[in-house]
């Protein structure tokens, strides 16, 4: 069955646009490169055998492809290459949404005194999404194999899983599966957004704050989500580059029953939403946005926006709210929402944006981005909320974590302000509690 074009955007990692070394008209087979790095990147194959059609410096469109191609079928890596140089042209990247080059992160090794560690991030800490969670479910023997593989190549002295103990299953499954690993342990990881956070993570584990911008190598420590193991194993077992992708759907969908988060396994990199959504009958309301990622971090995008390396949820929120009278007091956060995801929500519901502030906590790090100095662990944030308010603002618009929501939340009302959180729609569209006040 030959199905509409897709697109394989050329820019899925941290770094520059690949360079494609295909040409419209060829045709190739599932699993074949079709760009390469040009800088900081990592390899594209293609998700099917397939015609290129357009070629341009944003995607490669793949046509008269078949959308039920037999999985197994794909072109190989070249099994003679080391560990390392599999996964390097296996084109694997963060695919927890950093989208970092995983060849980059693991090509230096540790020294025997460094006691170096590797910790899986399995933390999954966006609501909604569980698709990390129910692969480890049933394949945490995969998991296994690819940590092991990445601790060989970086001398690494311990392997770390790190979850949350609410997800039950998942925790005693990793644990009984390392019973007999010595140089394997279950860390359990406080149930609070962000504790994902690489720095949380490494913080809790090591005890050691990174202060913005201090690489992770300083604690001698290399955190990689769980896709990402998994995308090394199968380079390393199955010789398969990166042509699929975990995700998970949910929010206002027609099948109710999806609404809460429904794992779709292996979807082939290119689909765009809209044919996937067709899989679970489409949006209740297509009037809703949809967030490409988690209510968090998520990114409000088009319906035909493909999946990628780094593509986490596809969540059909609730139609939007109108502001058209209301003026807009926003606070950024690095953990959550920033001010410019913010902006873009505020215009989009109709708002005037009057005044901004960021978090206290942020501050630049040597390259200028703005950073959370201590993720997880918020300040009160009356004084900011105040002087919101005296600038004009009468509803506070955040996309904070959970911390930092809370405190918010216990102030804003006082001042006779509304709150809007980013998370709010797609929330409301998995009947899924507000972040508002987690404490009394």
């Amino acid at each position: 069955m030959v199905f509409t074009a897709l697109k394989i955007l050329l820019k899925q990692h941290v770094g520059v646009p690949c360079k494609p070394i295909v040409e419209s008209g060829d045709v190739v087979k599932r699993g074949q490169l079709i760009a390469i790095p040009n800088g900081l990147g990592t390899n594209i194959h293609s998700s099917f055998s397939a015609t290129i059609g357009e070629v341009t410096p944003e995607y490669i469109e793949l046509i008269e492809y078949d959308l039920n191609e037999d999985d197994s079928n794909f072109v190989k890596l070249d099994g003679k290459l080391s560990k390392l140089e599999l996964i390097q042209n296996a084109g694997i990247v963060g695919a927890g949404g950093a989208g970092f080059p995983t060849f980059e992160k693991f090509k230096f090794q540790f020294e025997d005194k460094d006691n170096g560690k590797i910790i899986i991030n399995a933390a999954e800490c966006e609501p909604i999404l569980h698709h990390n969670i129910s692969f480890i479910e049933d394949n945490v023997e995969v998991l296994i194999s690819g940590l092991k593989d990445l601790m060989e190549i970086t001398n690494a002295k311990k392997g770390y899983f790190a979850t949350k103990h609410k997800y039950t299953k998942a925790f005693l499954t990793i644990r009984k599966a390392i019973e007999e690993e010595k140089d394997i342990e279950l860390f359990d990881l406080t149930d609070m957004y962000p504790a994902g956070d690489e720095r949380v993570i490494i913080r809790e584990i090591t005890g050691i704050e990174l202060q913005p911008g201090e690489l992770p190598w300083k604690t001698k420590c290399i955190v990689t989500n769980v896709e990402t193991v998994k995308n090394v194993y199968r380079a390393i077992n199955e010789l398969r580059p990166v042509i699929t992708k975990d995700i998970t759907i949910g929010g206002r969908l027609k099948d109710v029953d999806a609404s809460d988060g429904k794992v779709y396994l292996d979807v082939p990199i290119g689909l765009p939403a809209e044919e996937i959504l067709k899989g679970v009958f489409g949006p209740m309301d297509p009037s809703g946005p949809l967030y490409v990622g988690g209510p968090f971090t998520g990114q409000i995008r088009k319906m035909d926006s493909p999946v990628t390396k780094t593509s986490g949820g596809f969540l059909v929120a609730t139609p939007l709210f109108e502001f058209k009278e209301e003026k807009f007091g926003l606070i950024g956060c690095e953990c959550g929402a920033q001010l410019d995801e913010l902006r873009e929500l505020a215009q989009l519901m109709g708002g005037e944006v009057v005044a901004e502030k960021n978090c206290k906590r942020m501050e630049p790090d040597p390259n200028g981005r703005l950073r959370c100095n201590l993720p997880g662990i918020c300040p009160g944030q009356a004084p900011t909320v105040l002087a919101l308010k005296k600038q004009g603002a009468t509803a506070i618009l955040i996309g904070t974590c959970e911390s930092r929501t809370n405190t918010v939340a216990k102030v804003t009302p006082n001042m006779g302000l509304k709150l809007i959180h980013k998370t709010d729609f797609v929330l409301r569209a998995a009947s899924h509690r507000l972040f508002r006040r987690i404490e009394d």
